[in-house]
């Protein structure tokens, strides 16, 4: 009576394992290409303190996001990123500021201490997606903020990058919107490199002590001679 259960089991048994290996298909891991970026050999460059780097809250996640057609966004099925994206697109910035700018004195904030920079970099992600048929965007603005606190510039970046279409392509597309991000940024750091030094304020001296008021004497009226039309007769 058991014999022909046999094939039965054995089907539901086959069945069952390839039903665990499509559960439990491995999945890449993915991190941003920061491309070939130039070692710096000045260790008394441009002083850049760069950062805070603040990115979006949807990026903040390990799960690699595909944006559809609709403009919905999508956790993707077989990928993720290996760690954090805010560190790794901090990273890749760094490296290449340090690189364009040719300058061993880029450093990320908060700021080491004894650091004095030239600019600081105030560094805003808004938007780095893409999807299977949607272009790698970028949306970014930055501010730089002299020694003086003073803001010398204010931009608002869009870059847009064309993919295959494959997850890793997706992947190398915003890392090269980045890099262009970098580029863009270290172009208007240039002029801000020869900063002349904040001069110290002036002391100022105390004021000079009044002479106290000499009250006046008061003054006294005159005499004025009284006239009148009377006349004195005498007997």
């Amino acid at each position: 009576m058991t014999a022909p259960r046999l094939p039965l089991f054995l089907m539901l048994a086959g069945l069952l394992g390839l039903a665990g290996c499509s559960t439990h298909q491995p999945v890449s891991l993915y991190q941003l290409d920061s491309g070939s970026p130039a070692q710096p050999a000045q260790t008394a460059g441009m002083a850049v303190l760069l950062g805070p780097v603040v990115v979006a809250d949807y990026l903040q996640r390990e799960t690699l996001l595909q944006r559809q057609n609709d403009g919905s966004l999508q956790g993707s099925t077989d990928g993720r990123w290996a760690g954090s994206l805010s560190s790794d697109i901090s990273q890749l910035m760094l490296r290449q500021v340090a690189g364009q700018l040719d300058s061993q004195r880029v450093v990320l904030a908060p700021a080491p201490s004894g650091f004095t920079p030239d600019v600081q970099v105030l560094l805003t992600i808004t938007r780095l997606d893409s999807g299977a048929s949607q272009p790698a965007i970028l949306d970014a603005q930055w501010r730089l903020i002299d020694r003086r606190g003073q803001v010398r510039d204010n931009r608002i970046v869009h870059l847009q990058e064309e993919h295959a279409g494959t997850t890793a392509s997706q992947v190398q597309a915003q890392g090269v919107l980045l890099q262009h991000l970098a580029q863009q940024l270290s172009v208007a750091l240039k002029p801000l490199a020869n900063q002349p030094p904040v001069a110290e304020a002036p002391r100022k001296q105390a004021p000079a002590q009044a002479k106290p008021a000499v009250p006046e004497r008061p003054k006294m009226p005159m005499a004025t001679p009284i006239r009148t039309d009377m006349e004195v007769f005498r007997f």
